[in-house]
């Protein structure tokens, strides 16, 4: 395992303050990577887990750093549209070329400015028909407000009042008239370990209640079976 850390460290070029810091990450290292392999060795699981860069971080570090997103209130606007009776079985921004390259918001905890900028982008696409990537950073550069500078959460729902909840979002009900029109900014419980080292397949994990991460619809669609929404 200390072989394992090793490696890590030199692919994602960590480095730490000195032997005590690196003894405590190491420690938080193994865990997850125990916690990863256990997981994977579920094969009644449907996506996996991987030692992705946030390895050395505990699932509270992970949080803090890159959830950042926060509402004033429980209540979010729902955004529908009118005099929709039917919608496709599947649709995916992606292929349509609305849908710009995955980007990385680094250790900022700016998912807010992440999650709004891809649903302009989407509908700039669909009404202009170029794809441009837009600025994040000119977005966060507008937090003028406290000392975070952007980093520490945003309030998505001063800005965007057409933020949808993700539980819910089934082919029953009203939201995916949303999404087969653009891509939507979407709040999403992101706060389990399964998300901090997800890396395949759809993810069927636990998703609760607590909003702390600005995702983007990009589609949905059955599986194979016929069941389910895909993301």
């Amino acid at each position: 395992m200390v072989e394992r850390h090793e490696r890590w460290m030199d692919q994602y070029r960590r480095i730490y303050e000195d032997e005590t810091e690196k003894a405590m990450r190491f420690k938080i290292f193994k865990e997850n990577v125990e916690f990863i392999e256990s997981f994977n060795r579920d094969e009644a699981k449907p996506y996996k887990l991987g030692i992705n860069q946030f390895a050395d971080l505990t699932n509270e570090e992970f949080q803090a750093s890159h959830n950042g997103y926060r509402t004033k209130s429980r209540e979010t606007t729902v955004f529908r549209y009118e005099n929709v009776t039917e919608v496709p079985s599947s649709v995916d921004w992606r292929k349509k070329g609305a849908v710009t390259g995955v980007k990385d918001q680094g250790q900022c905890g700016c998912c807010w400015a992440f999650s709004a900028v891809a649903a302009m982008e989407g509908i700039n696409q669909l009404t202009t028909g170029k794809l441009i990537s837009l600025s994040e950073q000119e977005v966060i550069d507008c937090n003028v407000k406290g000392e975070d500078q952007g980093c520490n959460g945003g309030l998505m729902d001063d800005a965007f009042k057409f933020i949808i909840h993700n539980d819910g979002l089934t082919t029953e009900s009203n939201y995916p008239y949303a999404v087969s029109n653009q891509p939507v900014s979407v709040a999403m419980d992101a706060s389990g370990m399964a998300f901090q080292f997800y890396t395949g397949s759809v993810f069927t994990g636990d998703c609760g209640t607590e909003l702390d991460h600005g995702v983007t619809a990009v589609g949905y669609g059955e599986n194979e079976d016929g069941t389910g929404i895909g993301w």
